[in-house]
């Protein structure tokens, strides 16, 4: 049977032998036999006899058809615990009874095995299910932070996420219930907004509408406040102040003081009424608070979910089944019952399931997830094969090594998601201020109040609270918590118009003190696509001849090197022939013919199959073009050498004054590829790198950056491929480049739409401009604070009179947040 007769049939048309129940592909079967019309399929000679021996009995009782996943349809399937096989109860004839359980067995064989050591088999199975356990959750902001379920974090009160993603998550359920009870509290809250804006607009407000607007307000405030609350709460049991600590305190001091004006306005002094002898309330202000604050939540809440996008990007690239070899037979089973030891095949265009090495077959190897080169890797008997990569053309059989979290791609998943847990947010700022801001405003609350009740003039309790309260309102932690928010927002607004995509604050403040910068070769610094560099024409052939007739071969494959050569034939309009005999030599190259002549287009081993004898001058000329970083080919024609060809990935055309002006700016230029180490080299002279490292795998990518940043430097990783992940992640920031892939682009803090090295540069500026900006935001928020809190207080009565109602309290509150928003708005102006 060809490997390609086997890869045109797919699973769904996998059969159970009537005998065993074993999954058989009728293509590949050895042993079949006919029956009343049918054709029976076995997995061996013995199921064969015992079915020819008594056909009617086995093929009246034989299993259906099997699906796609190679359960039958006839009910639920188990594994059999000596070979991990998928069986029918219902079907196999094979079972045991051990400890009060009923174990289903796929033959005989494996039902005599574990009769003899049960225990044995039953261990084997526990230890290879210990990986699977349920989720760890942890803290964004204190990785230490972590449990078995989820929660909020004692130490910030953010919620806490899985540390490992799994494929199975959907959170579509989440974000609808997330985005149903925002919408809600928006809803409640608009109302509640504007019947307080109506007297300021020179409007009458009837009585009822203060009651409507009180029970909107606690709807939100109570409801929709609630997490905060807790959270809040559970700040203080630690004595980890936060700013979960402020928002409760500033919304439940504000709603609690509306409901006193609103029920017993009695204990007010007359100075505390408007015109129609009301008390004002704040129902308002603790509603659009509690609203911001489940806004911001949601909207970090999706930020953080996309990370965790790109963890499980990585785990997608492998297969969830396997196609192993047993017993002569072949069958799909899930990968988490593939064990070292195993046979699998591997079809072409299959993905290579778990790390091995190959013991048949020869194929082409798409490793581009693991290199970053676009030019596949031929593997042969003996040669390594990584889980994740691609088998582009013959089929390969090979021997599982490594499985679960010892392959080569769960370990970059692990690399990916411990990096990303390390990174610190620029919020915690506002963090660490709340520790000491926290208690002091409360501080100043409690002494306000006592100072008016011991020394205030009557009444000293409603004087005494209504200071109390003036204090906490203008306290109360809205420009704070716009600090950094509006000037993020304002900045990616700005970035975004210059094809930047900063994922959040932590990419800002890391920005702007990075001074030195790693790029990834292929994709970062080239155009990641190979294109035919020159065409050296030998024995006085013309090099269109020799153009046309390699790309008349070369149009018939789908070899990255031979679209290249097509792609520079049809640029120049050269006219293709027809090619009759084409044959691929894996690993070599290709050969065909046509009326005229016979060529072989490919590399020196080629050459040699062939019977064409490379002179001293041709291997010098074929060294010189991958000196210069091309790839080199040779064309043969009628048993002639002919031509020699190189391709190579061009740089891209903005890269050398790009690095000249990050050069200038102070950044050390690294650069980091799996590329060999010729082709590297020759790259990095034409662009005056400071410093090379190339044939590096994906994890030693992310040990060079760990080395650099234990040097001292701040590190930002620029790079486009899956391989670039773990380096992505490790670096103090990490750049992608937006034509590269959906892992590099979520795993990266900072994406460069446009793919262009020149966005580093106003990356780096527009951050410094940044973080001042936030500075100054934080100065603005506090200086409001600073001032306000001591006339709040009242410490200007004794001498000028003058106290802070409530209600001057909360417009100072609005224009701290007035000032933070213009403040930021100035980033609209970077260039």
């Amino acid at each position: 049977m060809s490997a390609q007769g086997s890869c045109c049939h797919s699973v769904e048309s996998q059969v159970r032998d009537p005998i065993c129940g074993m999954g058989v592909n009728p293509l590949d079967a050895k042993h079949r036999s006919d029956y009343a019309g049918k054709t029976f399929y076995f997995c061996c000679a013995g199921c064969k006899a015992k079915f020819d021996a008594e056909p009617a009995r086995h093929a009246q009782a034989a299993p259906p058809r099997m699906n796609m996943h190679g359960h039958s349809h006839a009910g639920a399937t188990v594994k059999d615990p000596v070979c991990g096989m998928t069986v029918d109860p219902a079907a196999t004839t094979h079972h045991a009874e051990h400890d009060g359980h009923t174990y289903h067995f796929c033959a005989a064989s494996c039902r005599q095995k574990f009769v003899a050591e049960p225990a044995l088999y039953l261990q084997e199975r526990r230890v290879l299910q210990a990986p699977v356990r349920g989720a760890i959750y942890t803290c964004p902001m204190h990785p230490q932070v972590q449990q078995d379920h989820p929660g909020d974090c004692p130490l910030c009160g953010m919620a806490l996420e899985p540390m490992m993603p799994s494929l199975d998550e959907d959170d579509a359920g989440e974000v609808r219930a997330m985005s149903r009870r925002l919408w809600l509290l928006i809803a409640l809250t608009l109302p509640v907004f504007l019947l307080a804006m109506l007297p300021d607009m020179g409007m009458h407000v009837p009585a009822w509408a203060s009651w409507l607007e009180a029970s909107f307000a606690s709807i939100v405030v109570l409801w929709g406040g609630a997490p905060f609350f807790a959270r809040g709460w559970r700040s203080l049991k630690p004595w980890q102040p936060n700013m979960y600590t402020l928002i409760a305190v500033g919304t439940g001091v504000a709603w609690l003081y509306s409901v006193l004006a609103l029920l017993v306005p009695s204990i007010f002094p007359a100075g505390f009424r408007d015109v129609h002898g009301r008390v004002g309330v704040y129902f308002e202000s603790a509603a659009v608070i509690v609203t911001l604050v489940t806004l911001g939540d949601f909207l970090e809440w999706r930020a953080r979910r996309r990370t965790g996008a790109a963890l499980k990007a990585l785990l997608g690239l492998v297969p969830k089944t396997a196609r192993r070899l047993s017993k002569g037979a072949e069958h799909d089973v899930p990968l988490d019952e593939v064990q070292v030891g195993d046979q699998l095949r591997i079809r072409p265009g299959e993905k290579v399931p778990v790390d091995g090495v190959v013991l048949s077959g020869r194929s082409q190897v798409d490793e581009s997830m693991l290199t970053g080169e676009a030019m596949p890797v031929t593997k042969a008997p003996g040669d390594a094969l990584t889980g994740g990569t691609v088998n582009s053309q013959g089929a390969l059989t090979m021997r599982v090594e490594k499985v679960g979290a010892s392959t080569v791609l769960a370990q970059i998943v692990a690399q990916v998601a411990q990096a990303q847990r390390s990174k610190a947010p620029l919020q915690r700022v506002a963090d660490r201020v709340a520790a000491w801001f926290v208690p002091a405003v409360i501080a100043a609350a409690a002494l306000a109040f006592a100072g008016w009740a011991w020394w205030g003039p009557e009444p000293r309790l409603a004087h005494a609270l209504i200071a109390a309260v003036a204090v906490l309102i203008i306290a109360c932690p809205c420009a704070l918590g716009l600090a950094t928010p509006i000037s993020i927002m304002v900045a990616s607004g700005r970035a975004a118009q210059h094809g930047l995509l900063f994922k959040d604050a932590a990419a800002i403040e890391a920005m702007r003190e990075v001074d030195t910068l790693v790029l990834d070769k292929t994709g970062t610094l080239t155009e990641g696509q190979p294109t035919l560099s020159s065409v050296q024409a030998l024995a006085g052939h013309s090099r269109q001849f020799l153009l046309g007739l390699a790309a008349s071969l070369e149009q018939a494959s789908e070899h990255p090197l031979g679209k290249a050569i097509t792609a520079a034939a049809k640029e120049e309009g050269l006219s293709l022939q027809a090619v009759h005999d084409f044959e691929v030599h894996v690993g070599g190259g290709v050969s065909g013919s046509t009326q005229e002549h016979r060529i072989a287009f490919g590399n020196a081993q080629l050459m040699e199959l062939a019977d064409l004898s490379l002179t001293a001058e041709t291997l010098a000329g074929a060294d010189a073009l991958r000196h210069d970083g091309a790839t080199v080919m040779f064309l043969g024609i009628d048993g002639k050498l002919a031509g020699l060809f190189g391709v190579s990935d061009r740089i891209k055309q903005d890269t050398p004054r790009a690095l000249q002006d990050l050069k200038a700016d102070g950044m050390r230029i690294v650069m980091l590829t799996g590329d060999h180490a010729t082709t590297a080299h020759a790259v990095a002279r034409e662009l005056a790198i400071d410093e090379v490292h190339a044939g590096v795998s994906p994890a030693g990518k992310a040990a060079v950056i760990e080395q650099l940043r234990k040097q001292g430097r701040r590190v930002a990783m620029a790079g486009d491929g899956i391989n670039d992940a773990p380096a992505l992640a490790a670096a103090d920031v990490g750049i992608a480049m937006g034509h590269g892939t959906d892992v590099a682009m979520e795993t990266a803090q900072v994406t460069l739409v446009k793919g262009q090295l020149s966005g580093i540069l106003r990356a780096h500026k527009l951050s410094q401009a940044t973080v001042r900006n936030i500075r100054q935001n934080l100065f603005f928020a506090f200086i409001y604070n600073a001032l306000g809190v001591p006339v709040a207080a009242g410490v200007l009565y004794p001498l000028f009179g003058i106290t802070l109602s409530p209600m001057v309290a909360a417009l100072a509150m609005s224009l701290s947040s007035v000032s933070v928003v213009g403040n930021a708005l100035r980033l609209r102006k970077f260039s």
